[in-house]
């Protein structure tokens, strides 16, 4: 259970990206990772990290092969669903103060109302100092919601569908109250008069601030036989998790450099400086390849197209409630390996890579060489649904590629489920991929 119980320590530090690059860097350096720059040239057996941003992390332990016969690597995004304090969040209404926020990713907006809330993030003054902030963690610290209205005074609001009685907009934190009549902005000043005490802060920092609500509390087991993790942000900080893991336990000299990629912007479309649709990867791999002594434009394109991924991305675990929604025989079941899916998208497999089957028959070979569990899947029946990872992005380059991880129920809800035996099979692949 030592693999478990530290997956739900990273959960419980991580629910935010850059809270995710800081425990990771932290692992890291512990089984003796050194920042590139350190480094005046690299050699097989060697350990180094590439942080970008703070928001992505990639490690590699370098293998004997040169760099251009490729790299393994296996690439997990750590940002989840979540709500953002917009720029200008803070506010007042009829005697309340609220937080606004806008929602990150999909998620059920009904989902976030009326339940213990928590603020993670970072603020930055104009002057170039930092101010770290969590709130709302601790059992005796306090707690932040969303508000809804009672049942009794719902009828219209449940005419509604289920993606309309809570409008985005509507997605606001109460943190304050105002009891003076007189001063209609007193509640507002008064929050406001507390974070600058506490924090150091002025309402204009909130314009350099990224400030993250999440579900406040703890990861922990669920089920009467701990059989099963309920948690924040098991999408993706359960493959994040297990292949950091794998790559820290390496404890042999590798043929193939290995390489845990982190990523940030999935949700979203994999946008930004520290998405996966970016020169990222390119970038990394060419610090790499300047310290190996390997690096030219053309060695760098070749070196990403001989390389082989494992899109570390999780799935749908089979629903029994909602069976109509499921392929059964094609199905991700909980509890019976870790996933593998040829191809994502949606209908007609728009927005997919389509891993290649020769790739496929290799992984199908480490695996049970190694007695791995695995299954094969889809997320869904051809024309319900679907949704996109990573995977595309890396076969842009050429390289072989193909969706590995954990299968989870109620993905994208506030508390997610996964199975341990999942967790510790995709530990076990990722590990067995390294080494092949």
């Amino acid at each position: 259970m030592d693999l478990i119980n530290g997956y739900k320590t990273f959960l419980d530090n991580g629910k935010t990206e850059r809270e995710c690059v800081t425990s990771a860097l932290e692992m890291a350096q512990a089984k003796g990772f050194r920042d590139i720059s350190t480094y005046d040239s690299l050699k097989p057996g060697d350990k180094v990290y590439v942080v970008c941003n703070e928001k992505s992390l990639a490690l590699f332990v370098i293998g004997r092969k040169s760099l251009v016969d490729g790299i393994g690597f296996v690439t997990s995004h750590i940002d989840s669903p979540r709500l953002d304090l917009k720029m200008k969040p803070l506010f007042e209404k009829e005697g309340i103060v609220y937080l606004d926020t806008h929602y990150y990713g999909g998620i059920k907006k009904y989902q976030w109302v009326t339940m213990p809330l928590a603020i993670h993030g970072v603020v930055f003054r104009k002057d170039g100092s930092r101010v770290d902030i969590v709130v709302g963690e601790d059992e005796d610290d306090m707690s932040f919601c969303i508000s809804d209205i009672l049942p009794h005074m719902a009828q219209e609001q449940m005419k509604k569908s289920a993606g309309e009685f809570i409008e985005g907009e509507d997605l606001d934190l109460v943190v304050g109250l105002n009891r003076n009549d007189e001063d209609k902005d007193a509640g507002r000043k008064a929050i406001m008069d507390i974070l600058h005490r506490q924090y150091g802060i002025c309402e204009d920092d909130f314009l350099s601030a990224e400030l993250e609500v999440v579900p406040a509390g703890r990861a922990r087991s669920l089920g009467f036989d701990s059989s099963m993790v309920m948690a924040y942000g098991q999408d993706d900080r359960v493959c994040a998790y297990t292949s950091l893991q794998a790559l820290l336990d390496i404890d042999q000299d590798l043929e193939t450099t290995a390489c845990t990629l982190l990523v940030d912007k999935e949700e979203v479309g994999s946008v930004g400086m520290t998405g996966m649709d970016s020169a990222l990867l390119a970038n990394i791999v060419s610090e790499v390849m300047d310290k190996c002594g390997e690096y030219s434009s053309l060695n760098l394109r070749r070196a990403l197209r001989a390389s082989r991924m494992l899109s570390s991305d999780v799935t749908a675990a089979y629903d029994p409630h909602n069976t109509s929604l499921y392929d059964k025989a094609n199905a991700s079941l909980m509890g019976h390996g870790v996933s593998f899916e040829k191809y994502t998208g949606s209908r007609g497999k728009s927005g997919s890579s389509d891993a290649n089957a020769e790739f496929i028959a290799y992984l199908r070979k480490v695996l049970d060489d190694a007695k791995v569990s695995y299954q094969m899947n889809e997320m869904s029946k051809v024309d319900v649904g679907g949704g996109g990872t990573i995977a595309k992005f890396a076969a842009y380059y050429g390289m072989d590629v193909i969706d590995c991880g954990v299968c989870v129920l109620s993905m994208h809800s506030p508390w997610e489920i996964t199975a341990v035996h999942d967790i510790e099979s995709a530990y076990s692949a990722y590990s067995a991929f390294f080494k092949a």
